[in-house]
């Protein structure tokens, strides 16, 4: 088991629930509830006193500058490639990602292709694999892509939305490099960039403050389990290790798919925000699963039909390269670093009615 020094628990103030809807209520916050019980109120927290630094036109430069130094800084330090990815694939392909297994994903007829079915991409998770053979990169080469989709039964608050857009990245390695030293060292690597941007972006903005901690403090959710069995709340960075499988309680830290990270090799970057003290979740990583490892945990997950899918058929059969990739959050990434209260604020979506009243009546310009 990880130590936890007295320095490094400091960092240990992130959540287990980091991806629960809910911020904490203190004497900083305010939370807004809809006099007519509207739900969806209940998940929106406005920092006391709070207004964006930026105006509208500023945001969108901002954004822009966010963006553009975070992804060539990302694709150099990983050796990334920018490549086209699909909005939309055949569902019976298998490349879908069924991210926690419940989500619906949003699907259409084709009317030229006699009603062919198909659906939103919910992520590019497989994809990527599938397209790194289909491309032709070698070991130690990657690819990298905007990845945009709708996630219809999101239950949204001030970092969820029904839209979500990402970095998606992804690079061949080599099998025997399927450790947890090489998780790590992508992890650190991808810390770094986030580092960096930060140093930017309070250049090139007087408001803005570095407080990104030097280092990324590592834990496994079963450390975290046995350190904070009753969840607790910290800050910092931490990089949350082996996410997926069942804990000791017998329930997983949180959902995973079985078909694309190995769980004993995945991971998630949270960041502390004090604008609304909550954990972040910036990026989810993992190395991808191999033939052993995908037999495995479609077995645990009861989802051993998904074998005959052509995707996982062809890792079962050793077809596709060797891989680790991850997801890091677009409209995350620039509300994090623009200090913004709600991601409306850097992203076009849809909010319910009375959430676009609250946030106009508060001061949050959603786009």
């Amino acid at each position: 088991m990880t130590v936890a020094t007295a320095q490094n628990r400091s960092l240990l103030d992130l959540h287990l629930k980091c991806r629960s809807k809910c911020a904490l209520m203190n004497s900083d916050f305010i939370i807004r509830k809809n006099s007519r019980k509207d739900a969806s109120m209940d998940h929106l927290t406005i920092p006391k006193g709070y207004e964006s630094a930026l105006n509208l036109h500023e945001t969108q430069v901002a954004i822009k500058v966010v963006k553009d130094f975070f992804q060539n800084l990302l694709a150099e330090r990983l050796n990334l490639l920018r490549v086209s990815a699909p909005l939309f694939v055949d569902p019976t392909s298998g490349l879908n990602d069924n991210l926690n297994g419940v989500e619906r994903p949003v699907s259409f007829d084709i009317l030229e292709q006699q009603g062919r079915e198909a659906e939103v991409v919910q992520s590019l998770a497989k994809w990527k694999r599938f397209a790194l053979k289909k491309y032709g990169f070698s070991v130690g080469e990657g690819l990298y892509t905007d990845m945009s989709a709708i996630r219809r039964d999101e239950i949204t608050d001030n970092i969820h939305s029904i839209y979500v857009d990402q970095w998606d990245w992804e690079k061949i390695i080599r099998r025997e490099d399927r450790t947890m030293e090489t998780l790590k060292s992508v992890v650190r690597s991808v810390y770094r960039v986030l580092r960096k941007t930060e140093k930017y972006m309070s250049i090139r903005y007087d408001y803005i403050s570095e407080i990104l901690p030097d280092d990324i403090f590592f834990v496994t959710t079963r450390e975290l389990e046995e350190m904070f069995p009753d969840n607790t709340q910290a800050k910092g960075a931490v990089c949350i290790l082996q996410i997926g499988d069942k804990l000791e309680n017998g329930k997983p830290h949180d959902g995973r798919a079985p078909d694309y990270d190995d769980w004993s090799l995945n991971a998630d970057i949270l960041v502390y925000y004090p604008l609304l003290d909550i954990a972040l979740e910036l990026s989810s990583m993992g190395i991808r699963v191999d033939e052993k490892a995908l037999a495995d945990q479609l077995k645990k997950s009861g989802c051993e039909e998904r074998a005959s899918l052509p995707f996982q058929k062809a890792v079962l059969n050793g077809e596709l390269p060797y891989t680790i990739g991850g997801g890091i959050g677009q409209s995350r990434i620039c509300m994090f670093f623009l200090r913004k209260a709600h991601i409306g604020e850097v992203q076009c979506s849809l909010w319910p009615e009375a959430i676009a009243a609250e946030c106009a009546a508060n001061r949050i310009q959603l786009l």
